[in-house]
């Protein structure tokens, strides 16, 4: 069978690659950014897999998709190799050792987000601290607090940095952790003297003091450290494992 010149000329791989960009900014995809097969696409293109398979080519060389093998093809960056067992580095983790790693390289993004915070960061830093203290529970206080210091660890503009940061902030999400900041919170004026703290770090970022903002961090997390050994050890509970 003959094609005609104008199946022809829709047959080709800038044509592919003009339909797929049509079809990611529309949003047209499949649920968690997944795209169809290269035969599904062929089909729904009315093109052939040949033309598919070149424009997709391009698109992950664009970092605008990425495949794994056996599993299909997705819309946006490929993620980390090493996110794959971050699950198995926080069950294996214990709260010291994370509080050891936190008061190393958190002062350190802090210093750095006092270098390179826009002016937009910094109005979000104070933001998330005002949303910490208008919390009422222990889930949204942690839920908060998180994103507080995710945002320090973002300004900080090191995109290595962050995916460490992104890799100990998993822990928070555990029930046992958030079991244990809560009664480290309650002790004494602890929950005031936090707020405190969060605004001397922002304070000093937004003045572009990278020693005091560091100092303000190291501090602050600190407290934490000894809160936590403190609500622990009261109450017999072993620093063990996070889950």
């Amino acid at each position: 069978m003959v094609q005609k010149k104008s199946e022809v000329a829709h047959d080709t791989s800038s044509y592919a690659l003009d339909r797929l960009r049509e079809h990611f900014a529309t949003g047209e995809f499949g649920s968690e950014g997944r795209l169809p097969t290269e035969r599904a696409l062929a089909e729904m293109l009315g093109i052939s897999r040949r033309a598919v398979r070149r424009a997709l080519e391009v698109l992950e060389g664009e970092g605008l998709i990425w495949r794994r093998q056996g599993s299909g093809t997705f819309i946006g960056e490929r993620p980390d190799r090493w996110s794959d067992h971050v699950g198995e580095i926080v069950a294996g983790t214990d709260f010291m050792e994370i509080m050891e790693v936190r008061l190393r390289i958190e002062p350190q993004l802090a210093q750095l987000a006092a270098m390179r915070a826009k002016p937009g960061e910094i109005d979000r830093m104070r933001n998330l601290a005002r949303k910490i203290t208008e919390s009422h529970d222990a889930d949204a206080s942690e839920l908060w607090d998180g994103a507080l210091h995710r945002q320090i660890a973002q300004s900080a503009g090191n995109r290595l940095f962050l995916s460490i940061f992104d890799v100990i902030n998993q822990v928070r999400q555990d029930e046992a952790w958030q079991a244990i900041r809560e009664r480290a919170r309650s002790s004494g004026n602890a929950v005031n003297i936090s707020f405190a703290q969060h605004d001397d770090i922002i304070d000093a970022i937004a003045a572009r003091d990278p020693v005091r903002a560091g100092e303000a961090m190291r501090q602050h997390l600190l407290m934490l450290q000894e809160r936590l050994v403190r609500a622990t050890s009261m109450e017999g509970h072993p620093l063990g494992q996070a889950s």
